[in-house]
């Protein structure tokens, strides 16, 4: 078994490359993507949207994967899927094969994102996990960071078809050694519990559960704005008037403000119930959209949207993978967690296909901004009901096995 601080480690250079390459990349490539396959956008961002379904269907099964064997040889598969996917990526010619390539990375995505991290964390770390990743997503928050303007470069030097090439080589040359170098994980038998622990579900149990599927929702609602802001944000910035490369500079601070909303969470709420601190995140969401859809074009609203989202959005990571171990226990937390992300990762494809579809209008970024706002406001309330329906509080450990 790895200590605590290996496995950190790994897991946090892993997620920085495959979210910059399977996630944040494709906002800089896919103008050059739709130039050179000669596509619609509606098809261009349709095959992201449809990496996404593919990445939602397969949650469940990944989690039960990951409860029974363990993040080890999984993650390093879903490296190895990356490299195929990106390379057959880089080298289509048309629909088909553009399509088939995101399957392919969608498939990936399920085995390599933060979900699979987090249930390899729950399963190695016990009472440490919550510490864990909150430490894990601290460093993940880099990931947008470094590759909008990496990717911009790399598209500028080898194109967007060798970008990708390269991503692909990166997921096999470092993360899937990385990946093997977890190591084998201790056999589980009978889960430990801890003094004052309530007894875990089971994925039966947990979604006859109201809380479950009221809390999926709300992640969902919120998943759709941030996924349709993720591949939009430098365009939607372009169309309120912002510069290209101003709106990549904006866009950068959502980084560095994920990265002080996790550092917030963990200096001073780690001792906080994560339903108290998801409070405060949900609602930052709905004030960061209030803010830039009555601000508008100026740089200093879209500079204090950046930040008020990146910090939603930075704490949110963590309550996705807290949450669910704190309402419904850890000896099935894979499968549960995965579950739950499946509604989430479905609204996730929506989210850039039906932006895409509304930035076409002429009145495009003002209506984006505000069904984004609505269903930031309706995740809010969703998520307040979701935690008023009787879930019990996070398991307190005392650290003596009972």
């Amino acid at each position: 078994m790895r200590r605590p601080a290996t496995t950190i480690g790994i897991l946090a250079a892993t997620q920085i490359v495959s979210w910059g390459s399977l996630y944040y990349a494709f906002t800089i490539l896919a103008p050059g993507i739709r130039r050179d396959l000669g596509l619609a956008p509606e098809l261009v961002f349709g095959a992201f949207s449809w990496a996404l379904i593919v990445a939602g269907l397969a949650a469940a099964p990944v989690g039960i994967l990951l409860d029974r064997r363990g993040g080890r040889t999984i993650m390093a598969a879903g490296s190895f899927l990356c490299f195929l996917g990106l390379a057959w990526l880089g080298r289509c010619t048309g629909v088909a094969s553009y399509y088939a390539a995101w399957t392919l990375i969608g498939l990936a995505m399920a085995l390599t994102l933060y979900e699979a991290a987090f249930a390899t964390i729950q399963r190695r770390l016990d009472a440490g996990a919550r510490q864990a990743m909150s430490t894990l997503t601290l460093f993940g928050g880099f990931a947008s960071t470094l590759f909008w303007p990496l990717t911009a470069w790399l598209e500028a030097s080898y194109g967007w078809r060798g970008t990708y090439l390269w991503y692909g080589i990166v997921q096999l040359a470092v993360c899937m050694p990385l990946h093997l170098c977890l190591g084998a994980d201790v056999p589980r038998t009978s889960p430990q519990r801890y003094a004052g622990a309530a007894p875990g579900h089971t994925l039966a149990q947990a979604v006859r559960h109201p809380a479950f599927w009221t809390l999926a929702l709300a992640f969902a609602a919120n998943t759709f704005v941030f996924s349709a802001m993720a591949v939009h944000l430098i365009t939607l910035f372009e169309r309120l008037g912002q510069a290209k490369g101003t709106a990549i500079l904006l866009a950068a601070l959502i980084g560095p403000m994920q990265v002080a909303g996790r550092v917030g969470e963990m200096a001073f709420a780690r001792h906080t119930a994560p339903q108290t601190v998801g409070k405060l995140t949900f609602a930052l969401l709905p004030a960061a959209l209030a803010i830039i859809a009555l601000g508008g074009a100026r740089a200093g609203s879209v500079a204090a949207f950046c930040v008020l989202y990146g910090l939603s959005n930075g704490i949110l990571t963590i309550l996705r993978g807290s949450l669910p171990r704190a309402l419904f226990g850890r000896e099935h937390y894979g499968a549960i967690a995965g579950a739950m992300a499946g509604p989430a990762l479905l609204s996730k494809a929506a989210g850039p296909l039906i932006a895409a579809a509304l930035l076409r209008r002429a009145d495009g970024p003002a209506l984006l901004l505000s069904v984004l706002l609505a269903m930031s406001i309706v995740s809010l309330a969703l998520y307040l009901r979701a935690i008023g329906g009787g879930a019990r509080p996070e398991e307190t450990f005392d650290k003596r096995p009972v």
